[in-house]
């Protein structure tokens, strides 16, 4: 295995996931397939790094302590302005900032997606070499100061 290729979504409303995921998280539609049922999206990397399917009204996602996915994290830039940027643009379009977190390796914002879903918009310390220092793997997390 050499890397992620993509994840997948089931979204409620199409439309708001999209508003979230192109504005917010930055990433452009690629394309749309299954009647305009679904959404590629890519970062320009690959053909598409999530792809979001339009179910309509559904239960989900599980809260609280529970088996499965947790939250899908997204590389935003190389710099802390950048995220800076995505905090500015995340309260001008109108959604909530769960967290702030330093990770030692990297700075990290949490909100959700239109569905519930976990995101972390995330930049690296530039500064860190992880390969080398695995220090990082028992610092405990910070608050993030923007």
């Amino acid at each position: 295995m050499t890397e992620l290729g993509h994840v997948v979504y089931y979204v409620r409303d199409l439309q708001a996931s999209l508003e979230f995921y192109s504005g917010v998280v930055g990433l452009p539609v690629s394309g749309t397939i299954f009647n305009g049922r679904a959404a590629l999206l890519t970062g320009g990397r690959t053909h598409h790094e999530l792809l979001l399917i339009e179910v309509g009204d559904a239960t989900g996602p599980l809260a609280g302590k529970r088996i499965g996915l947790y939250h899908v994290g997204w590389k935003i830039g190389d710099r802390l302005e950048d995220l800076r940027d995505a905090r500015d643009r995340i309260e001008k379009l109108g959604y909530s900032i769960d967290g702030r977190a330093d990770h030692t390796i990297s700075r990290s914002l949490y909100l959700r997606d239109p569905d519930g879903n976990e995101v972390e918009l995330f930049v690296d310390d530039p500064e860190f070499d992880w390969q080398n220092d695995t220090s990082w793997m028992e610092a405990p997390v910070k608050t993030l100061e923007l």
